[in-house]
């Protein structure tokens, strides 16, 4: 009997430390209420772009890759969102994490990301999550996003899409 139970436990420990580890690992580095990392970089159309230049603004960024299918899905939601608040005090940044940038740029055409802060982190050949920005924001999967507060401070991580009107009102309330 104490062997079927301890040959039931361990297992299931193993599991749970497994699952738990792997949950907090992939955690970004960042979290809710602190001042977001202030980075350069230079756009898709080659226009050079700095995080301040956003300031005033709540700001989504959105770490993704045209290599993931997660991503890929979740980028028709981010493109209404965009729609849907065109012309408010709201803008998207999306950061490929790539090692193609005809890949990335192709996968902007076709999922219709028509916003103008589009950036490239390359990624080394051997290495993913090894781009500058990657680094930066602690980012170890994608999709990962940032909602940013107008003074850069993060307001919510990996929130979804249909979450992010509700959390720009409620604080634009207060």
């Amino acid at each position: 009997m104490k062997r079927s139970i301890l040959s039931t436990l361990v297992p299931l420990l193993a599991i749970a430390l497994y699952l738990g580890g792997r949950y907090f690992y992939f955690q970004p580095k960042l979290i809710q209420g602190e001042k977001a990392p202030v980075f350069s970089a230079t756009l898709k159309d080659g226009t050079a772009f700095s995080l301040t230049d956003l300031e005033g603004q709540y700001v989504l960024l959105d770490f993704w890759g045209s290599w993931c299918g997660p991503c890929r899905r979740m980028n028709p939601r981010w493109v209404a969102l965009h729609d849907q608040m065109k012309g408010e005090n709201f803008t998207i940044v999306s950061i490929g994490l790539e090692k193609d940038a005809d890949r990335w740029a192709s996968a902007i055409r076709q999922d219709g990301l028509s916003w103008n802060y589009q950036i490239l982190d390359e990624l080394s050949n051997t290495h993913f999550f090894d781009g500058p920005l990657a680094k930066l924001y602690g980012v170890k999967q994608v999709p990962t996003s940032f909602l940013l507060s107008p003074k850069g401070v993060i307001i919510a991580t990996d929130p979804l899409p249909e979450a992010v009107p509700k959390v720009i009102e409620r604080l634009s309330d207060n």
